[in-house]
């Protein structure tokens, strides 16, 4: 059933703002399956009807309407819990179908053509510390798709697989065995395993660590390597797997994805990012024409939401953005930032207001005459929350963002339409 949820698009500014815009956003949102099977989901064209469909967890669900889903890898997960004091069983894990907290085997999910047969292939980052795999689209033929290991230990709890070496090529990045680094496929052995290289010194990070993305931080057209400690600069060439130069910084205490962006129109990059993952804060880190002692970049944090109402300008607060996305919401030419609550991180009784209505916000960059900048905050929804992704695509080719995640709660379309002009 679908939930229209209208919103004002950009209802004002800050003081420094000189016009006020006036579109009526509103998002549909529809609940594909109210199962908990993965914290995350993505979207591709995977019968080639020329459609957008969406995977999550072990389904792929065929659009335009989403009603129909097809069975990926083995959907065999059974659980047993309570729900207002009764004994409840459904297919899936453990989420607020029950009354009990359990983690799913499916974190993080992308598509890509893997193997070259111009079919679309599923990207299956699993629970934190264990393998890739990626299945292979069995072109519209009966039965699962084959299972291939990409990389036996994925650390990090936002991974991402994404261009960081500027081949044009997406790898994943992330870190293991102490170490920071990628891992590209081969696409003469597409279904080998896929190697690591690695480009920091060894660290402290394990598999439980927060935080982590990519973006080019010193503007010299190459991405650098994002974690809370600060930024790795890639070097000119990655021949032999040289050490990226570290870049010491204070990005919060390790929330999710950060983004790389120039926020306020400057000429330099700032970064964008959760504060903490099972707390409060969403922030993002202006950087300064002036650099310290040692010749590397200063940032200045700006507060978009903290802990207290009082925090932001309209009096938005929630807890445990576990997901961050960045992206031109309303087609004005400058990225905004789309997040929300992870619903039960760690279940019903942890962390910050687990039980607090799960929302997905987007918050809306507007830029003043001044060079003074306002993110707006825009309620999507308060009853789906987001996993350990939410993505913001096109789903219906309307150039309108529409958000798409998996968690706990289910796995939800929140269509994007505007209103009125």
């Amino acid at each position: 059933m679908s939930n229209p949820i209208l919103l004002l698009g950009a209802i004002g500014f800050v003081a420094a703002a000189t016009q006020v815009s006036a579109a009526l956003h509103a998002f549909d949102k529809q609940r594909l399956t109210g199962e908990f099977w993965s914290e995350g989901a993505h979207i591709g064209d995977i019968n080639k009807d020329g459609k957008m469909d969406v995977v999550s967890g072990p389904y792929w669900y065929a659009g335009p309407d989403f009603k129909t889903r097809h069975e990926i890898y083995p959907a065999t997960r059974r659980s047993k819990s309570t729900k207002d004091g009764k004994p409840v069983e459904f297919a899936g894990f453990k989420g607020t179908l029950g009354s009990e907290n359990e983690y799913s085997d499916n974190f993080v999910a992308y598509t890509h053509d893997f193997d070259g047969d111009g079919w679309t292939d599923y990207l299956v980052i699993g629970f934190p510390g264990a393998p890739t795999v990626w299945y292979q689209n069995s072109q519209n033929q009966p039965g699962h798709w084959k299972r291939h290991v990409a990389h036996e230990v994925t650390d990090n709890e936002s991974p991402i697989f994404a261009d960081l070496t500027g081949d044009g090529k997406p790898e994943l990045v992330f870190h293991t065995g102490g170490h920071l680094g990628y891992a590209s496929p081969n696409p003469k052995e597409p279904t080998a395993k896929w190697a690591f290289h690695k480009i920091s010194a060894k660290g402290n990070w394990q598999r439980f660590t927060h935080g982590l993305g990519i973006g080019d931080v010193n503007g010299d057209g190459r991405s650098d390597f994002l974690m809370k400690e600060g930024w790795w600069e890639q070097p000119a060439s990655l021949a032999g797997d040289p050490e990226w130069a570290f870049h010491p910084a204070a990005f919060g205490a390790g929330g999710a994805h950060m983004h790389a962006y120039d926020v306020n129109a400057d000429g330099r990059a700032d970064v964008i990012t959760s504060l903490a993952a099972h707390g409060y804060g969403l922030a993002w880190f202006e950087q300064l024409a002036e650099k310290d002692e040692k010749g590397h970049p200063r940032f200045q944090q700006h507060t978009i939401i903290g802990s207290k109402p009082e925090e932001n300008p309209q009096g938005v607060k929630f807890s445990q953005l576990h997901a961050v996305d960045l992206v031109d919401m309303d087609n004005d030419g400058v990225k905004d930032i789309v997040t929300g609550k992870r619903i039960w991180a760690h279940g019903p009784g942890g962390d910050a207001e687990p039980n607090a209505p799960a929302v997905v916000y987007w918050f809306q960059l507007k830029r003043g005459k001044d060079g003074k900048v306002a993110y707006i905050p825009h309620k999507v929804d308060d009853n789906s929350g987001i996993g350990t992704q939410v993505l913001a695509a096109d789903l219906n080719g309307d150039k309108l963002p529409d958000i798409i995640v998996g968690n706990k709660n289910g796995t939800f379309v929140l269509r994007h339409i505007i209103a009125i002009e």
